[in-house]
């Protein structure tokens, strides 16, 4: 098999709709149930969640875990097409190219005997709807492990930490007025812009870390005004804050709510991913990886974009981001290095096969 053809037919489902996430996920239980590896599926706010377990019934436990939607994009974008090293279409980098390759990891690692793998797929991560996500779901019915393994977008690089989200819909109220005389009204949309460029000069969007230049503010939605002749009196705009760990979200939201003329609600909450980069699992995989990439350091600077890894952090499972090389996640030519999906591959069943040396060595250190 060439190494893109897998994750060609999961780009070619269009995932950013309900339809298109569920013959996807078909497909994928279709592909691992032809390899023999059984699938268990369930359904989550109408979206299914695949999980499907290899290796032995005890002992050490890695989860490798993705996601199958995707933000919605224009129709050839989900046409891909390859340009030299390129596979290029939506979410051939975040995240079908990753999730393509843990599919194969899982199959070649079906007959060892070693170490358990759950490989978790979930179709809810670009969701913005409040409430518990699916792979919470799936923690909470006993997939967890020793460490987990979340395929974003990292160009080969391990991701200890991620930004938490703190989603926010502005309510604003103007004037309506005749679009001739709009000095006669007083426009919602204008003042919405407005509160969002305040928003980005509040003390906490000059926050700095290690792992991070600041926080992220995007305005992903307006919607405001009835009439092109009309001053708009009514607009609503959601923010999207990516906040740095150690940033207090509560204190972030009450700054915001104190600016003038503006209501706001929260649409979404999630913690950042932190990590101790000295984990041995960690550890484990940098090592690995930089076998392959000439020795380079493979300790992320940290991911701009939030992570499910939450999920698994908050249960006590030690959780990074690890994905393939590519760019352009979210735009309009969005790609994933073809041979990098390769090395990821291998990567993730090397690593799974170091597991019970390494948990033997830190249990003699520690003994």
């Amino acid at each position: 098999m060439r190494e893109s053809s897998l994750p060609e037919r999961l780009i070619a489902y269009d995932t950013s709709t309900i339809d298109g996430i569920r013959s996807a996920a078909e497909f994928v239980t279709g592909w691992l149930e032809a390899r023999d590896v059984e699938v268990a599926d369930a359904m989550h706010n109408d979206r299914p969640l695949l999980a499907a377990t290899v290796g032995p019934a005890n002992g050490p436990t890695v989860v490798l875990h993705g996601h199958l939607d995707v933000v919605p994009g224009r129709a050839e974008q989900f046409a891909p097409r390859v340009d030299g090293d390129r596979l290029i279409g939506r979410g051939a980098y975040d995240m079908k190219g990753a999730l393509a390759a843990m599919m194969m990891a899982t199959r070649d690692l079906c007959e060892q005997d070693d170490v358990r793998v759950h490989f978790l797929c979930v179709c809810d991560e670009e969701s913005d709807v409040a409430g518990p996500r699916a792979s919470d779901l799936l923690v909470g019915r006993g997939y967890r492990g020793d460490f987990a393994i979340t395929g974003e977008p990292t160009d080969l690089r391990v991701g200890v930490q991620a930004k938490g989200v703190l989603g926010l819909r502005m309510e604003v109220a103007g004037k309506a007025a005749h679009g001739s005389t709009p000095w006669l009204g007083d426009n919602a949309i204008i003042k919405a812009v407005e509160a969002y460029e305040r928003i980005r000069t509040l003390p906490f969007a000059d926050d700095s870390s290690e792992l991070f230049d600041r926080p992220s503010i995007n305005l992903g939605r307006i919607l405001g005004g009835d009439a092109l002749n009309k001053v708009p009196d009514h607009c609503i705009a959601d923010v999207d804050i990516r906040y740095l760990p150690g940033q207090d979200p509560d204190e972030i939201l009450a700054a915001v709510r104190s600016l003038p003329g503006v209501e706001i609600s929260e649409l979404i909450r999630r913690e950042p991913a932190i990590v101790d980069p000295e984990n041995p699992f960690v550890r484990t995989l940098c090592e690995v990886i930089s076998r392959s990439t000439a020795g380079a350091e493979q300790v992320s600077v940290g991911r701009d974009g939030a992570s499910d890894a939450v999920s698994f952090l908050e249960a006590g499972v030690p959780a990074v981001e690890f994905g393939p090389e590519g760019g352009g996640h979210h735009g309009p030519d969005e790609w994933v290095s073809i041979s990098s999906l390769d090395r990821y591959r291998r990567a993730l069943v090397e690593f799974v096969r170091l597991v019970p040396a390494r948990l033997e060595t830190t249990r003699l250190r520690v003994a």
